[in-house]
């Protein structure tokens, strides 16, 4: 534990704020200061800041932290040696600030404060406020007043009597000091220079050695127990360890064999329950194969059926095409039919209007002559019939070219069929 700083403001005689920096680069390097000056300078007022932020106590005032009130009112009513009495007269408010190296080895600082109700000089004074903070992270420990100070406690590794008697010696204190039993001052002292653990040692070795010294007696008791054998017994006992140990060996060799056959067993049970599983694996692999002979001879025949597929596509496509053809032969008969009764049509009103024509030609002078002497009124007979006959000759002969390209096709749709009665046939 080391003091780096304190600080605070109206304590006691001191009415300003203060700070003395302990580990800074007038103090720090001095290792050994003093702290001097006249009646009521403050020099007790910076160890009642030192112990008031460390423990809510001040030497001052016997270390208690409240007694018997006095005063005539509730607001001017406090114990006598109430910490909260160090405020100096008509301050609102008072704190106190430790900054401190724990036996951890970090940096923290503690802080007391009080204040009066409403910030008023004639107010009442509040409860003082304790906290713990962390210097390198700026956690704050503890919670309640109690809770910090036994978190301050943890890292300062002292108590409040403990630091009064080594660490702080107020006046008068040192004789206490001097008075106490060496117990006491052995454990403050190791408290003070942190070699606590030389007696941890010390009280272990001790008990380390108590043990041993033990088990030291305990083996010489068992030592003087123990009887010397003469050279017959020496050898009688040679002999017999002897033969134990070729006993030991033939037992060893056979736990071995043993072992070996237990291992041979062992194996061949295994082999046995595998044979018997692939076994049983056999028989269902013969059964599926059974099972699956019929669809074996079904894929045969879809397979010489798949062969033969083209072929008999080739044959149903020829039997398509010889029922087209047939239909366009019968078409093509039936055209051919109707073109030879037209041409014979033809061929008759052909050789009508031949003979009208010349029946016309014969009597065209005739008709000539009367259209010359106006005393034909309208078209002769003859040539009304002949007209006729014409316009049918005409539409004769137009039938007739409409239905020559169909009898044309006849024998080529009769040659396709051929072809394809023969591919049928094949």
């Amino acid at each position: 534990m080391k003091i780096r700083r304190i600080a605070g403001e109206n304590l006691a005689s001191l009415a300003a704020a203060f700070e003395v920096d302990l580990a800074g680069d007038v103090l720090g390097p001095a290792g050994l200061f003093a702290i001097t000056g006249p009646t009521g300078a403050g020099k007790s007022t910076l160890l009642d800041a030192l112990c008031l932020a460390l423990f809510d106590r001040a030497p001052r005032l016997g270390g208690r932290r409240d007694a018997a009130k006095i005063g005539r009112d509730e607001i001017t009513s406090i114990a006598a040696h109430d910490v909260r009495s160090l405020v100096r007269r008509g301050a609102t408010s008072a704190w106190a600030e430790v900054d401190f190296e724990g036996s951890d080895g970090r940096g923290y600082r503690a802080r007391w404060a009080v204040r009066r109700a409403r910030n008023r000089v004639d107010g009442r004074l509040m409860d003082q406020e304790l906290t713990l903070t962390s210097l390198d992270t700026g956690d704050k420990f503890g919670g309640t007043r109690t809770e910090t100070l036994e978190a301050i406690r943890g890292r300062l590794g002292l108590s409040f009597d403990q630091f009064r008697r080594s660490a702080l010696l107020a006046q008068g204190d040192f004789a206490a000091f001097l008075r106490a039993d060496a117990a006491e001052r052995a454990d403050l002292l190791e408290r003070m220079t942190g070699t606590e653990i030389y007696g941890a040692v010390s009280a272990a070795a001790f008990v380390r050695a108590r043990d041993l010294g033990g088990a030291v007696r305990a083996a010489e008791i068992g030592l003087g127990q123990i009887a010397l054998l003469d050279d017959s017994a020496r050898g009688a006992a040679s002999e017999v360890a002897a033969a134990t140990a070729l006993a030991a060996t033939e037992a060893a060799t056979a736990l071995r064999a043993a072992e070996d056959a237990d291992a041979w067993f062992a194996t061949a049970a295994a082999l046995a329950r595998e044979l018997a599983i692939a076994r049983v694996d056999a028989e269902r692999a013969r059964e599926a194969i059974a099972g699956a002979d019929e669809l074996r001879a079904r894929l045969a025949r879809a397979e010489a059926a798949e062969a033969a597929r083209p072929a008999w596509r080739a044959c149903e496509a020829a039997r398509t095409e010889s029922a087209r053809a047939a239909t366009a032969i019968v078409r093509s008969t039936e055209a051919q039919h109707a073109a030879e009764a037209a041409r014979a049509a033809a061929e008759d009103a052909e050789r009508a209007i031949r003979a009208l024509l010349d029946e016309l030609a014969r009597r065209w002078p005739e008709v000539r002559a009367a259209e010359m002497s106006g005393s034909r009124t309208s078209t002769p007979p003859t040539l009304a019939a002949l007209r006729e006959r014409v316009a049918a000759a005409e539409a004769a002969l137009t039938r007739d070219a409409e239905i020559a390209p169909l009898t044309a096709d006849g024998p080529r749709w009769a040659a396709a069929l051929g072809r394809e009665a023969q591919a049928i046939a094949a």
